[in-house]
């Protein structure tokens, strides 16, 4: 080296020795000319060991040939900044190991010649401690997950066992909800019974009681009168027993039907005639029209019970000097039969309850009925492919239609 780099140096030391960093001063042709004794001691090297050597010769071997771009782009837009921002520098040992450095640069001039002043430090340390932070992160992380996950499963677990209460508490309400449906309908069932046995019961002794008072041969027709009375009574009462084992032979399954086929113009004079018996005051049935051809194949005792209790309903709820609507027709599918009164009809907030066993609108109470009629219909008529629907409107009337279906055999 010249002279002037001798005292360049021996300036650069005294002053760089009172840094603790690493420092390291480059010429323009990248030659290490000072370092300090803590640039010394981070690279591995003897004092002045690195004096005239290639700056490459800290640097690592794969970074060597891009390196030269790199100064050579620095010191045409110099300025003061810290080197390799956004990416990890490295530092190479004399004993050929790579640390971590920071590098900050400095370009400065002294008579007329360029120079880079670079501060180098090893951030060894800090590296091994965001490791470690980024380590214990990623466990930090995994924890959290494992957490998370054990805590959705919990949770999920939770959920299961809420829900399986609230089916439990569920079943629960049901049960009691029917039970106490039940006991209503026992309760029902009882008051029920007690009325239609007990009135009648009360008119056959009465008419057996007077019926004993007529002793004279002139007096027989009184006597018939109060026979008719009984036995009409006890037909009414037998009625009400059969409508019971209905219930119960349908709830059992044990109901056998027996299809024939037969003109349906038989079932309605039969139903027809028995209805007339029982017509208030100006009270008449419309007779169906063009039946006479008709041909049913379905269980003739079924569709007889059927038509009679809607007729027998339609006169029990119709006003004296009404007229009983009564209509047939038939398609390739059905024989559609409609029973169309105009009595004092069906409560809308009731008419869902219609079909229910035992039901007796709040507008019927009075009258007499068990309240078992439509709903045997149903069942018989649901059981046999057929249905029964019907539209009413309070205090004009209610119309109920019934369905058989025409090429239908069990």
């Amino acid at each position: 080296m010249g002279e002037f780099d001798k005292k360049t140096n021996h300036f650069f030391g005294i002053l760089f020795e009172a840094v603790s960093e690493g420092i390291i001063v480059v010429n323009m042709q990248r030659e290490i000319v000072a370092c300090n004794s803590s640039a010394y001691s981070l690279f591995g090297y003897e004092n002045d060991a690195l004096i005239g050597q290639p700056l490459h010769t800290l640097i690592p071997q794969k970074y060597h040939h891009n390196h030269g771009d790199h100064f050579n782009s620095y010191v045409k837009n110099s300025g003061k900044r810290q080197m390799g921002k956004g990416r990890d520098l490295n530092g190479q040992h004399k004993n050929g190991t790579n640390f971590p450095v920071e590098v900050g640069l400095n370009p400065f001039e002294i008579e007329n010649q360029k120079f880079v002043f670079a501060i180098v430090i090893d951030i060894s340390v800090r590296k091994e401690q965001e490791s470690q932070i980024l380590e214990l992160n990623t466990q930090l992380e995994q924890k959290i997950s494992v957490r998370t996950q054990e805590l959705k499963e919990k949770v999920a677990q939770l959920k299961k066992e809420i829900d399986k209460r609230k089916i439990a508490e569920n079943k629960i309400k049901e049960s009691l909800r029917e039970e106490r449906e039940l006991n209503e309908l026992k309760t029902k069932f009882l008051s029920l019974v007690s009325h239609e046995f007990k009135t009648p019961l009360s008119g056959i002794l009465t008419s057996v009681i007077l019926a004993g008072k007529y002793t004279k041969t002139e007096q027989q027709d009184k006597r018939e009168k109060h026979l008719n009375i009984i036995q009409n009574k006890v037909k009414y009462l037998n009625n009400i027993l059969n409508d019971f084992l209905s219930i119960e032979r349908l709830e059992s399954g044990k109901v056998n039907y027996l299809f024939n086929t037969f003109p349906l113009s038989k079932v309605i004079n039969e139903v027809v005639y028995n209805a007339n018996m029982l017509l208030k005051e100006g009270q008449k049935i419309n007779y169906p029209q063009n039946i006479d051809e008709i041909i049913l194949e379905f269980d003739e005792k079924i569709i007889e019970l059927v038509l009679s209790n809607l007729l027998h309903n339609a006169i029990k709820y119709s006003p004296e000097n009404t007229t009983i609507g009564f209509d047939v027709t038939q398609d390739d599918k059905y024989l559609t039969i409609s029973v169309n009164d105009q009595g004092f009809g069906i409560p809308k907030k009731e008419q869902k309850f219609i079909f229910n066993r035992y039901f007796r609108a709040e507008n019927a109470l009075l009258l007499q009925g068990t309240g078992i009629g439509l709903n045997i219909a149903k069942s018989h008529l649901e059981n046999l492919g057929g249905n029964i629907t019907f539209t009413s409107i309070e205090k004009k009337g209610s119309t109920f239609t019934v369905q058989i279906p025409t090429n239908n055999k069990l």
